[in-house]
């Protein structure tokens, strides 16, 4: 493979062990613990040009780059992270941390619990955003971090970023909230329970301990997979994408997969269940469902960010119906509330709440805009 213009390059992730205990929202003591990391860039002298990439429900550290010349697929933010990219790592250096919980490397359920020395399984305990922030920061200090740049995140990823805010005011200079929201909707939530239930019902579930088996609840993870992929896609997209297109010439009356929407559909969950643990999948969805830093009164919500100190932009997507502009005027509203800076772009587009991942030029150019000056407000 030839070198890919602007991009990292070759990467390696890293371990970072901390041995600072945590506690949990949930009461639970974490004595120790890892998370997989990956940094782009150089920090500079002055230690004031870093920037924390949070990811989405199904990210992880890996954001740009790839592991070797043969590997086929880069970082899930390539195209926005490396050389004279909107995030230019000539300029800024860049860290992506898999969360405590996660299923790429970081202390999570089908980790080996210190204490059985089996796998934690379903004894790994459910863990907030409000958890992930503090366990980041232990990971920023390591790194000799004392205040970051900025925090940048989509979806699930821009609520951590929105939380580090609230959580760490004087530890960050910027917060970058992409399609996300101050909490989820009942329908929301809704999704994420038919999720759920799609893998704690699979057969080969067992309660979550299903790692001494040799199996995995693969069916019941390909489900929530599929399910998710419709809510993040607009239905402009999968018209436009798939309409009602069929694989062969005439219908087969059968029960087989014959539309190609079906096919997407399809692979979209196999490849996940190959790759992701559901014990994991489950304790994101939980997190997302917990976080509500009004505790259930959105008018609370400007008294909630009355300590913020750090620079905000907003983006939202016209198409994203699970994340709603609507929603992302809430936060804008309650930061003006308080005279805290922020820029708010209302972005149209057709890819739903995926939007976040595309590489649309005026999308990238409004970041590479707000990241220059950033710089310049150094």
């Amino acid at each position: 493979m030839m070198k890919e213009k602007n991009s990292v390059g070759i990467v390696k992730p890293q371990i970072f062990v901390c041995k600072n205990p945590l506690q949990l929202d949930s009461g639970v003591m974490l004595n120790e613990y890892e998370l997989t990391y990956e940094t782009y860039g150089k920090l500079n002298t002055k230690r004031d040009n870093a920037v924390l990439v949070c990811h989405a429900l199904s990210g992880n550290h890996h954001l740009a780059g790839r592991y070797s010349n043969q590997d086929k697929h880069p970082g899930w933010w390539d195209s926005l992270i490396g050389p004279n990219k909107p995030l230019d790592t000539n300029k800024f250096f860049v860290i992506g941390v898999n969360n405590l919980g996660g299923s790429h490397g970081s202390t999570g359920p089908k980790s080996i619990n210190p204490k059985t020395k089996k796998a934690w399984g379903s004894k790994f305990p459910i863990v907030t955003i409000q958890d992930w922030v503090n366990s980041q920061n232990e990971l920023i200090k390591f790194l000799g971090i004392s205040q970051l740049a900025g925090v940048l995140g989509g979806s699930l990823g821009g609520m951590q970023a929105m939380q580090w805010s609230i959580q760490y005011p004087d530890k960050l200079k910027h917060s970058i909230v992409i399609a996300a929201a101050p909490n989820l909707t009942a329908q929301n939530i809704a999704f994420n329970q038919v999720a759920r239930q799609a893998i704690v019902t699979d057969s080969d579930f067992n309660k979550g301990d299903y790692y001494k088996s040799g199996v995995t609840p693969r069916a019941g993870l390909r489900i929530a997979r599929m399910l998710g992929h419709i809510t993040y896609l607009s239905d402009d997209v999968m018209g436009a994408k798939f309409g009602r297109r069929i694989k062969n010439s005439n219908y087969q009356y059968n029960l087989d997969t014959e539309f190609e929407i079906e096919s997407y559909l399809n692979y979209q969950g196999d490849k996940f269940a190959n790759e992701f643990d559901a014990n994991t999948y489950i304790r994101m969805t939980k997190a997302l469902d917990y976080y509500d830093p009004t505790k259930g009164n959105k008018k609370k919500l400007s008294t909630v960010f009355k300590g913020i100190q750090s620079k905000f932009l907003i983006i939202s997507f016209t198409s994203d119906w699970r994340f709603s502009p609507k929603r992302s005027r809430e936060i804008v509203k309650a930061l003006l509330d308080n005279n805290i800076n922020v820029s708010y772009a209302e972005l149209t587009a057709s890819s739903g709440h995926d939007a976040f991942l595309m590489s649309d030029e005026k999308y990238h150019n409004i970041l590479r805009s707000y990241f220059q000056r950033m710089l310049g407000a150094k």
